[in-house]
């Protein structure tokens, strides 16, 4: 692949019906927006997000990032790969100092082979990594000042910028857009790009309720105030991040099978799992046509 590519606008990922009784009974359409095919190594929103801060770093002069992400994150491992693909040292801030003297878990070991160089934190540290005076002491522990800064998630005004695209290609094909949130960049982004009469549904994988105030936060720094419309359904984190109890990863089987769709499991299949749920419950009128987004594949 010409590492160019991974910087160009890419086509409309591909939007698809999904036949599925569970939702037909209730009146309710659902589509899934296949975003994780968006791009060949960088799927989904990782890509949307990646792709413009990248161009502004390469665009300012840097040869270095510098990013933020837990033993699990998907975000440092396609930070990893997109520097490995245009010939940027990359650095990983991850959370956790007593992970330092432990073998790298699959996640960070694929990190580590993109050339990724991982320095671990304190949880304390990392939770206060916004604060300039702690985020200056964690660049200069990690060797990594005057690096491009990629936060958590990959999740800020340029970020939105990219996911706004995704809200775009949706315009007159749904009436709700629903995706898995993390940091709540997507569906900031999503909602804003989004038409008027259609709404962003958000399904936070982790749990502590913070989400709301950080989307109203980074819609401000995006966008100057509110965009969109977008609500969240906080109750299907299934305990927290990267937790998958027997009933989830059970679901995501079962869905599997039904319509040949691989189930990423830390996001997408809680995000499928709420939708079903919610249509069960009466939530989505009937004639509603619903929008999962799938961000990510295993």
């Amino acid at each position: 692949m010409n590492p160019a590519d991974l910087l160009e606008q890419r086509p409309p990922s591909p939007l698809l019906e999904a036949h599925d009784e569970r939702f037909a009974r209730h009146g309710v359409r659902l589509l899934l927006k296949r975003d994780d095919l968006v791009h060949p190594v960088i799927p989904g929103n990782k890509w949307r997000k990646l792709a413009p801060n990248l161009r502004a770093a390469l665009a300012r002069g840097h040869d270095t990032l510098v990013t933020f992400g837990g033993a699990y994150s998907n975000h440092l491992r396609a930070t990893a790969a997109a520097g490995r693909l245009l010939g940027l040292r990359t650095v990983g801030v991850v959370r956790g100092d007593e992970l330092a003297g432990r073998p790298l878990n699959d996640s960070l070991a694929r990190c580590a082979a993109d050339g990724m160089r991982l320095h671990f934190v304190s949880r304390a540290d990392y939770r206060r990594k916004a604060e300039p005076a702690t985020l200056e002491r964690l660049l200069a522990g990690a060797d990594a000042r005057g690096a491009y800064v990629v936060p958590e998630g990959g999740s800020n005004a340029l970020a939105l910028a990219g996911c706004a695209e995704l809200g775009r290609e949706l315009r007159g094909f749904t009436d709700v857009a629903a995706v898995a949130c993390g940091t709540g960049g997507t569906l900031a982004g999503l909602a804003a790009g989004l038409a008027p009469g259609q709404r962003a549904l958000g399904v936070p994988v982790l749990a502590g309720g913070f989400l709301e105030a950080e989307i109203r936060s980074l819609q401000s720094q995006a966008f100057d105030g509110p965009a969109g419309s977008w609500t969240l359904a906080d109750d299907f984190h299934h305990g927290g991040y990267a937790r998958v109890p027997a009933e989830l990863d059970s679901f995501a089987a079962d869905f599997e099978s039904r319509h040949g769709l691989p189930v990423e499991r830390v996001y997408v299949a809680k995000l499928l799992f709420a939708l079903t749920a919610l249509t069960a419950s009466g939530t989505f009128p009937p004639n509603t046509t619903l929008t999962a987004v799938i961000t990510g594949h295993p």
